[in-house]
C-alpha cells in the first residue's frame, strides 16, 4: 500500500510569512490603539499623540511601520499629514478582531 500523498498547503510560504509580517505588525497595543481611534476619523500624529497620551515620535514611528504594512495611508493636509486606515479590509479586520475579544469576555 502506498502511503498517502502530502496534504497540498493551502497557502504558500511567501503569503504566509506576509500574513505573519501584518500580523507581528498588530502585537503591539499602542499600534492598536491607533488602528482603534482611526476606525473613527482620519487623525493627523498629534491629534493621535494627544488623544492616546503618547510621544509624537512614538506615535509616528508606529505609523511608519503601519503604512509600510498597508494598514493605514497618509494624506496631505495642509502642512500636516493625516492617517486613515487604508482601506474596507483593515476596517473589517479590526472590527472583527475587537469583535472577538469582547464576544469572548462575555462568554
Amino acid at each position: 500500500m502506498e502511503p498517502a500523498p502530502e496534504p497540498q498547503p493551502t497557502l504558500t510560504e511567501p503569503d504566509a510569512a506576509a500574513v505573519a509580517e501584518v500580523m507581528q505588525g498588530l502585537a503591539s497595543p499602542a499600534r492598536i490603539r491607533i488602528l482603534a481611534r482611526l476606525l473613527h476619523a482620519p487623525c493627523s500624529v498629534g491629534e493621535l499623540a494627544d488623544a492616546l497620551g503618547l510621544g509624537q515620535p512614538t506615535v509616528s514611528n508606529h505609523l511608519r511601520l503601519l503604512r509600510h504594512l498597508d494598514l493605514v495611508a497618509g494624506r496631505r493636509d495642509g502642512r500636516s499629514v493625516v492617517y486613515e486606515l487604508h482601506d474596507e479590509h483593515v476596517t473589517a479586520l479590526l472590527r472583527q478582531v475587537l469583535e472577538h475579544v469582547h464576544h469572548g469576555r462575555r462568554g
